[in-house]
């Protein structure tokens, strides 16, 4: 959308965040008028409660999140919802083959012996059948590992081979790592809850609407997030936990920040190379 562009408000809320809105002394929230200091303006005390919208002040500015979703907030939202709720299936040739895709993006020179092997160990999975480590966070967690191997191979391979930085001796394991950090962010973004209950979801849900891989670029932002801290705070294995939990702060600190209107205006993505 342009500097210049807005949009059709017919018969809703229409989220705006890709401009910087004009300064706005009063805002409308649930039908009623409220002066712009109103604690009810932009104040977590929404959550719960029965509003179609709610001003975060940035800037000097307010700028309106809607908790009315736009038909393509809902369309966007739903398909990443039903992502969310597919379990990891050994018997299904496509699972099987995104399984497949992601050893030879991470090990394109050698041969993958099976779908039950030690190699899968090299990985950072916890056995020979790497199909044990999905029951956390679905088939999601494997298309989130496959996405960052494809999209970001540099900073995939970096991580996967832990390079650069002093290592502790026991290190995390990359495979595990990767899908406690999607489940890490279904719980931040709370998207399965039936009212949005965070400011962080609302943010998101509306960076949604403009790119539909939103949650797979986030989870790339999240692994390079998680591997700085691991390395700032020398860290090992038993650390991984609250590394874990830093990093989600980190996350929602940044989503909430003036300027980041999209995943690629978190100051971490500059991490992904």
């Amino acid at each position: 959308m342009g500097a210049d562009e807005r949009p059709n408000n017919q018969g809703g809320c229409i989220a705006i965040r890709s401009f910087p809105p004009p300064s706005i002394s009063r805002c409308t929230i649930g039908g009623s008028t409220t002066t712009s200091d109103d604690a009810t303006c932009g104040s977590p005390r929404w959550i719960g409660k029965s509003l179609s919208c709610v001003c975060i002040k940035r800037k000097g500015n307010y700028e309106r999140i809607c908790l009315t979703l736009t038909p393509q907030q809902e369309e966007r939202l739903q398909r990443l919802k039903h992502r969310m709720k597919a379990y990891f299936d050994p018997s299904r040739r496509d699972h099987q083959d995104a399984l497949k895709a992601l050893w030879h993006a991470a090990y394109p020179d050698q041969e993958l012996e099976g779908l039950i092997s030690d190699q899968w160990k090299e990985m950072g999975w916890q056995g020979r059948d790497p199909s044990t480590d999905f029951r956390g966070a679905g088939f999601i967690s494997l298309e989130n590992l496959l996405f960052f191997a494809k999209a970001f191979s540099t900073s995939f391979q970096r991580l996967l081979n832990k390079k650069g930085g002093k290592r502790a001796t026991w290190e995390y394991p990359f495979a595990v790592a990767g899908v406690n950090i999607t489940f890490m962010i279904m719980q931040m973004l709370d998207l399965q809850s039936t009212k949005p209950r965070t400011f962080v979801r609302a943010v998101f849900v509306q960076m949604l609407s403009e790119d539909e891989w939103a949650f797979d670029l986030l989870y790339c932002v999240a692994f390079v997030v998680m591997d700085r801290q691991w390395l700032e705070k020398n860290a090992s294995y038993m650390d991984f936990n609250e590394v874990l939990r830093s990093t989600r702060m980190q996350l929602e600190r940044e989503l909430l920040l003036d300027d980041v209107m999209r995943i690629e205006d978190m100051p971490s993505y500059s991490l992904l190379s």
